[in-house]
């Protein structure tokens, strides 16, 4: 306790540091408070329906990055997923489309005109996704529409209002970045994601304490449990694997540069949080698809495999297509050969390895060793939700057990733990363990 303390007087006596923090705190405020401000033309007091029916299903995923914006029809209801959406898709360019593959390669002026064109596509996919937000905010809420205000004029300033919200919060996780502490985009998902925990959690207690639901200490068990698997992930996200490199000596003048071993760390879930939310879109896509068919036996046995969490068959083809999607993802964002031509250059090379092809080929070896085990807890991790509402725990709840909503909570707060105490070391500070170093998803090059 007395190192805690120490270490937060030291993060305070930091003028750059609290001023950081103190930044990241109140753009967060601001966007908090912005999720609440509903939609002109809407009732806030009939949206009770609405809140309902948008917290099942794909919309339930849109809902929990959104921090809850979207089951309020708020301003920020689409919140930062439009961007993340066309950051994806860039990104995506960037390794098929050799003129991305070009403007990545040219450093801040490349790097700028591939934030200027996701910039363009997040205000396409917006005004894309606010006018489908329309439409369902009239199918879904009738009765909180304002007779008054207009059919046109609603599509008209909702379009408007919720491009502009996206914008903004767009606009405040680039300040956070530049001004604050921290990853913005994923502190302001993190936020939302947090938000609803202390609910969940007082749901789930009064659950547990009245009538049948096992006292407390069954909640007390939950509770164990939720952080074994808290530990367990931050192991996953920490999790790499050391290629030594060594680098041979160079004499120029009377300096000798190299000579060095240095580390390439591979981490363990290079993919991230990727794979659980390309699997969840896929999951949602059948019954979506079977609920515009003709209903039968059939397609309402299949609609309920696939709309029910809880099933053995829903978890075992959900668990799959995240071991696929791992593969699919590391092998776009990650380039063995890449690496291995740049080792070739600066005269480093593995040791008892031909440097070249054989390199990349044992650069990929070793990945596709150390991702199937990464794979396989990701799997375990995006069906625990399922399992934890399977065993009585309250659905809100039972989210926090694995899944997106965890695993993007461990990776911000490593992230931004990992830089806070990065700004301590630089000032001769203790860090902020007393063994090792904290490391968020994205570690140095070298160890």
């Amino acid at each position: 306790m007395k190192k805690f303390i120490e270490t937060i007087k030291n993060i305070w006596s930091i003028e750059d540091l609290r001023k950081r923090i103190g930044t990241t705190l109140l753009l967060v405020l601001v966007y908090r408070v912005g999720s609440y401000i509903t939609l002109p033309g809407l009732d806030p007091n009939e949206l009770a329906k609405f809140s309902e029916t948008s917290q099942k299903g794909i919309l339930g995923l849109f809902n929990m990055f959104a921090g809850g914006s979207f089951s309020r029809a708020s301003i920020f209801a689409l919140g930062i997923m439009p961007y993340i959406s066309a950051s994806i898709a860039i990104q995506l360019l960037t390794i098929a489309v050799p003129y991305f593959q070009k403007l990545q390669k040219e450093g801040d002026s490349g790097r700028k005109k591939i934030n200027q064109y996701t910039r363009i596509l997040t205000v396409i996919v917006t005004a894309f996704q606010a006018s489908a937000y329309v439409a369902y905010l009239r199918t879904q809420s009738g009765s909180a529409l304002i007779p008054e205000y207009g059919s046109f004029m609603f599509w008209l300033s909702t379009t408007v209002v919720l491009t502009a919200g996206t914008l903004f919060v767009m606009w405040l996780g680039e300040k956070i970045t530049d001004k604050g502490i921290g990853n913005g985009t994923s502190i302001i998902i993190m936020t939302g994601i947090l938000a609803r925990l202390p609910e969940a959690l007082l749901q789930e207690l009064s659950l547990k304490t009245t009538g049948a639901g096992g006292g407390l200490l069954i909640f007390l068990v939950e509770i164990a449990f939720f952080i074994l698997i808290t530990v367990g992930l931050i192991l996953l996200v920490q999790g790499t694997r050391k290629i030594p490199v060594n680098y041979a000596k160079r004499i120029v003048g009377n300096k000798q540069y190299g000579g060095v071993r240095q580390f390439i760390p591979l981490k363990v879930n290079a993919a991230g949080v990727m794979p659980i939310i390309f699997a969840q879109a896929i999951m949602f896509i059948p019954a979506t698809a079977i609920g515009f068919a003709t209903n039968n036996e059939g397609a309402s046995a299949f609609i309920r495999i696939f709309s029910d969490h809880t099933n053995g068959y829903y978890n075992l083809i959900y668990a799959v297509l995240v071991i696929v999607f791992t593969f699919f993802y590391t092998a776009l964002i990650f380039n063995p050969t890449q690496m291995a031509d740049e080792m070739k250059r600066n005269n480093g090379f593995v040791p008892g390895v031909k440097p070249g092809k054989a390199t990349a080929d044992y650069i990929g070896a070793v990945m596709d060793r150390i991702t199937l085990p990464g794979a396989c807890f990701l799997a375990l991790v995006g069906v625990l939700p399922g399992v934890a509402a399977a065993v009585g725990i309250n659905g809100a709840f039972a989210t926090f057990f694995g899944g997106t909503s965890l695993l993007i909570m461990v990776g911000v707060i490593l992230d931004t733990l990992q830089q806070i105490e990065s700004q301590l070391l630089m000032r001769h500070y203790d860090g902020l363990m007393s063994s090792g170093r904290i490391k968020g998803r994205t570690s140095p090059a070298n160890a």
